[in-house]
């Protein structure tokens, strides 16, 4: 894909942030008397991956931070540096979203577009941030699509978030990518739906002349001290919704919006069948 220039130069050029933290890395590297081969097998990467995170060419991932700061001994200079990468991958009204999923007690979502980004294949990916406009660039790609599979860890984790979606019947038939793409994610899901016993996925079905949900997709999650939190996405960017009575109406048309989709059962019926004919 194409690339305009400005796209080119941005992604040429590593941000102060990830070159202090790839001069962080590659310094504890050399004083624990290790090449980047050593650092590749130890932490179960390539050794050119290891050079990339050092020239900054390349952001750091969580996992790989936490552990390189354990091999390197880098005495908890290496996992402080994780908050700053994390801004360093995803747009800033999501950076908060982000932090808050990775320790929800529950997470939920309705969607009516794209199948949730926790459960989509790396190609439904890759196809999705390919027809971005403005256009990004191929260093810009990579990235995001790295960005949201590191975030699907969190399905998981331990402890096991409580997960629920109910998905439009629409977007078990838009072949984003492709129709082998398609069909890949909705077995992809179906995979899901059987082995996370954490998760379950409704379908609103199109037949459904009106539901709770007409006003627009919505994320919500709840934290382990007890506190709701809701998200709303739009074409200018998200926003990260804290006040209690917001958030407990976006719970209520949550509930009501379950109550009118397709039985989790009933859910996996359908999206079997779709694949079929695919």
């Amino acid at each position: 894909m194409a690339a305009n220039k400005s796209s080119e130069t941005s992604a040429a050029q590593p941000s102060p942030a990830r070159m202090h933290v790839g001069e962080l890395i590659r310094n504890f590297r050399a004083r624990a008397g290790l090449t980047r081969q050593d650092v590749g097998d130890r932490l179960l990467i390539s050794e050119s991956l290891a050079g990339a995170y050092e020239r900054g060419e390349r952001i750091p991932t969580t996992s790989f931070l936490h552990d390189a700061d354990t091999v390197l001994d880098a005495r908890g200079a290496l996992k402080s540096c994780i908050a700053l990468m994390e801004e360093e991958k995803y747009p800033r009204t999501f950076v908060g979203w982000v932090r808050l999923e990775k320790v929800a007690a529950s997470i939920s979502a309705y969607e009516n577009m794209l199948f949730p980004g926790l459960m989509q294949t790396e190609d439904y990916i890759q196809a999705l941030y390919e027809v971005r406009v403005p256009q990004l660039s191929e260093a810009e790609i990579d990235k995001s699509v790295e960005a949201r599979l590191e975030r699907q860890a969190v399905l998981t984790r331990n402890p096991l978030p409580i997960v629920a979606y109910v998905i439009e019947e629409s977007v078990l038939q838009r072949p984003i990518g492709g129709r082998e793409v398609l069909r890949k994610q909705l077995l992809h899901v179906l995979d899901c739906m059987g082995s996370m016993h954490n998760l379950m996925v409704q379908v609103m079905p199109t037949a459904r002349h009106v539901h709770a949900g007409l006003h627009g997709t919505f994320q919500l999650l709840s934290t382990p001290d007890g506190r709701n939190w809701g998200y709303d996405e739009g074409q200018a960017g998200g926003t990260l919704i804290s006040k209690p009575q917001e958030v407990n109406q976006l719970m209520d048309r949550f509930g009501m919006l379950r109550a009118q989709a397709l039985t989790p059962w009933e859910s996996a019926e359908l999206i079997e069948r779709m694949a079929g004919q695919l």
